[in-house]
């Protein structure tokens, strides 16, 4: 799953046009949102209307809607900056502010639902029977509820803290938010690496733990962030105190991990559908091959002929 991010929001100077290496990142980034929307649109219309919800899949709905939210929000700003790059005009600032502050929210909660799901995922491998015993029935839609209000909560602060006209290395508030937005970043990113990497050396040891599909989609939606989700946030925290980041001027890497971020939010669905699909013989439906990506059990056999019994309807209090 992002996005552009501005630090100063004190934007009064008109905005010149940007430059054309910048233009052509954008047209990239709203191509691959383009593609990635329908894909989101997909998963979130299964799993939402179409298939039963169970805990893992409650965590992945709402991952599906923070990735076609942020890819929405990439579609309205990378369309602005071709606009103006081709009929220059002035944009107004609030609604780019609020604009860029909706992307920053939706990255912090796509990146918080993957370390909830990474964490949890390693603490019913390491302590099954406390975690089967007890795991809130509903923990998974209160732990999802949580990350949005606490994610929404911190970017309302931080903005309405950093609004005012006072400079920034004045304004102690907009630095005492701007600190905490960094460190939960960071947070998010240590328990997202630890528990990844726990879950994959505990499978790699123990014979009793079998790689399940669910497994898979696991690590390799992880690996996908990685390589192109995280070096938006790194960015992100890398310029937070700095005023440079606005509307009159991108940094050109930054628009480099804000298209590496857009490839991330557009990958989950392939995944999913190269998960599910793999060693499969013949052609399904979407569904079930969404089924057999987040399929917690080893598989029967390769002929393609269905789940296991039991694996289309897992029940709430299964593990994630």
């Amino acid at each position: 799953m992002n996005s552009s991010i501005p630090v100063s929001l004190n934007i009064t100077a008109p905005s010149p046009k940007p430059q054309k290496e910048i233009l052509i990142l954008y047209w990239l980034i709203l191509g691959i949102a383009l593609v990635g929307l329908p894909g989101n649109g997909t998963v979130l219309w299964f799993l939402g209307v179409r298939m039963h919800k169970n805990a893992f899949y409650t965590y992945i709905l709402h991952l599906a809607l923070a990735d076609f939210l942020f890819l929405c929000c990439q579609v309205m700003d990378s369309l602005l900056i071709i606009m103006e790059f081709l009929h220059p005009f002035s944009i107004d600032n609030p609604f780019y502010n609020f604009l860029i502050t909706a992307e920053a929210f939706l990255y912090m909660v796509s990146l918080s639902i993957l370390s909830t799901i990474s964490a949890e995922r390693c603490l019913s491998v390491l302590w099954p029977i406390w975690y089967r015993c007890h795991r809130h029935k509903h923990l998974s839609a209160i732990m999802c509820a949580l990350i949005w209000a606490l994610s929404l909560t911190l970017s309302i602060v931080k903005i309405t803290s950093c609004l005012s006209n006072i400079d920034y290395s004045e304004n102690i508030w907009c630095q005492i938010f701007t600190s905490l937005a960094a460190i939960w970043l960071l947070l998010l990113f240590l328990i997202l690496c630890g528990s990844t990497l726990t879950l994959l050396l505990r499978v790699h040891s123990s014979q009793r733990l079998p790689m399940t599909r669910l497994y898979v989609t696991i690590l390799l939606t992880v690996l996908v962030f990685m390589l192109c989700g995280l070096p938006c946030g790194i960015t992100w925290i890398y310029v937070l105190g700095n005023e440079f980041l606005s509307k009159n001027y991108i940094p050109r890497y930054h628009v480099i991990t804000v298209f590496l971020s857009c490839i991330n939010s557009s990958a989950n669905p392939i995944i999913y559908f190269f998960v599910g699909s793999f060693r499969q013989q013949r052609r399904q439906s979407f569904k079930l091959v969404l089924q057999r990506a987040l399929q917690d059990t080893p598989d029967v056999g390769d002929s393609g002929c269905g789940l296991p019994q039991g694996t289309q309807a897992m029940p709430e209090r299964s593990l994630v």
